[in-house]
């Protein structure tokens, strides 16, 4: 058991200092009127970071499998950054 939870807080760590070092600038974005945020304000509970992971991941998948998509479309096996480009806003996100 113990084993297990270091080998899932390794695999956690690397992404949570990614929203750890993204969150201030959202916050910055949301609330302009506020001076600048100290990262180490901001706290994070783990199931929010873990949901924030799922969802970028969901995300990166699907984006990678329209990206496939329009790489198999043109008759082409290794996908490009213009197939990302063009899978983009087909999803219907902003480019």
């Amino acid at each position: 058991m113990q084993r297990e939870t270091q080998q899932y807080c390794r695999v956690r760590s690397p992404y949570l200092a990614v929203v750890s070092s993204a969150a201030p600038a959202i916050v910055q974005l949301r609330q302009p009127c506020r001076s600048t945020v100290n990262p180490t304000d901001l706290c994070f509970q783990s199931h929010a970071v873990l949901e924030l992971q799922e969802a970028t991941e969901a995300y990166l998948v699907g984006l990678f499998e329209d990206t496939n998509l329009c790489a198999i479309h043109a008759k082409r096996v290794t996908i490009m950054p213009k197939d990302i480009q063009l899978a983009r806003p087909i999803r219907g996100k902003r480019v």
